[in-house]
């Protein structure tokens, strides 16, 4: 009878091949055990520490839960309740035609009326969403009612996460050092305006204004390079036909 040897089969292996293959499986798997033994004996000679260790993390998750539960949250709420109050009078000043009518809203909306002013949520309430959000109101109101320095000490505290208010923050940080008289301070904000967050609403309005700073400080380069970027990235910006005419200026020096 006719036999045939199947094709691609792989040749015996020898009973000597057998033992070696089983050899070096056995030490491999010896020295898995021996790893794992290594692990356990350390395990038992340092259980105390490594359960103290646990222990504190343990503790430390357990003691955050527990402050942020009985301490931040009603912190939080009690906050934002007293943030009624200056919000709406801050609210009221931003729609209020510029004067002493609305100096004085503004005046009411840091300091209070009959309750808490954003000052008092800054000053009490340390740490919460409202505290952050009160920093940013008194920094605007202080910059409409001509207190630079204030308004500058204020709007650097805030944080925020969002597309608009940080780049926002940043431009009336430049705003109170351009009416400080402080053009350099002035320019670097601007320029950071631009680009903490990148839209087409704050950021060719920033880079207008830190061009338009730039002209004034005589850094003509820095002044095109700024134009430049609004004609090119943000063309159909009100800011982009401004642009032009700035061009013109930098041109010529």
């Amino acid at each position: 009878m006719a036999t045939y040897k199947k094709r691609g089969g792989k040749p015996k292996k020898t009973r000597e091949e057998k033992i070696e293959q089983k050899s070096s499986t056995a030490k491999f798997f010896g020295k898995l055990d021996y790893g794992a033994k290594v692990i356990q004996d350390w395990i038992a000679r340092n259980r105390n520490p490594i359960f103290i260790v646990i222990g504190v993390i343990v503790v430390g998750a357990l003691g955050y839960l527990a402050y942020d539960s009985f301490v931040i949250q009603p912190k939080q709420e009690e906050a934002t309740k007293e943030m009624s109050q200056p919000l709406d009078f801050f609210s009221q000043a931003l729609q209020t035609e510029p004067g002493p009518e609305q100096d004085t809203l503004f005046i009411k909306s840091l300091n209070g009326s009959g309750g808490y002013g954003l000052l008092d949520i800054i000053d009490n309430y340390s740490g919460t969403d409202a505290a952050n959000i009160a920093q940013y109101s008194a920094g605007m109101s202080y910059l409409k009612l001509g207190e630079y320095e204030k308004a500058i000490e204020h709007l650097d505290e805030f944080s925020g996460k969002d597309e608009f208010f940080p780049a926002v923050a940043k431009g009336a940080i430049g705003d109170a050092y351009t009416e400080n008289g402080q053009h350099k301070e002035a320019l670097k904000y601007y320029e950071q305006a631009a680009e903490v967050r990148e839209n087409k609403y704050t950021t060719p309005k920033y880079l207008l204004k830190a061009a338009i700073t730039a002209i004034n400080l005589e850094e003509f380069d820095k002044a095109e390079k700024h134009l430049k970027r609004i004609k090119d990235e943000y063309e159909d910006s009100a800011e982009a036909e401004k642009a032009t005419v700035y061009f013109g200026i930098v041109k010529h020096n």
